[in-house]
């Protein structure tokens, strides 16, 4: 068995795409330079990143902002992001209701730009192409 029958993970043989979905108890444990890092890393690899719970407004401006300064026209075409907003409103913790705050819930889809393209996205569906090269 050679060394390219051995592989059993990601997208070795060109064959699939690999979706990391991140829950939002990792990404909590994270800093904001940690969250961004882990995701550029990740959609460099060629992967499709899934955010349980998103990034607040100044962290994705920030993720934006560092993509725009790796983008390289032979390594790297840059990211697409589309956010799913849950509709229903979550209370948080006991802390967040006494305070009378209220955190929107919402799933974000990221991947690089040559490979995610967004087709359709509404209130309840985003729906993406996602291509091998």
């Amino acid at each position: 068995m050679s060394e390219a029958d051995d592989s059993s993970a990601g997208d070795a043989d060109g064959s699939g795409v690999q979706l990391d979905m991140i829950s939002g108890e990792r990404m909590d444990q994270l800093a904001s330079m940690e969250k961004i890092r882990l995701i550029l890393d990740s959609v460099h690899d060629g992967n499709i990143v899934i955010l349980e719970e998103g990034l607040d407004p100044e962290e994705e401006s920030k993720l934006i902002e560092v993509t725009m300064t790796e983008i390289s026209p032979d390594e790297f075409t840059g990211i697409e992001i589309e956010t799913y907003p849950g509709s229903s409103k979550s209370s948080g913790g006991f802390f967040d209701r006494l305070m009378g705050r209220e955190t929107e819930t919402k799933l974000t889809v990221i991947g690089p730009a040559n490979r995610l393209e967004t087709l359709h996205k509404d209130e309840t569906l985003i729906s993406a192409l996602v291509t091998r090269t």
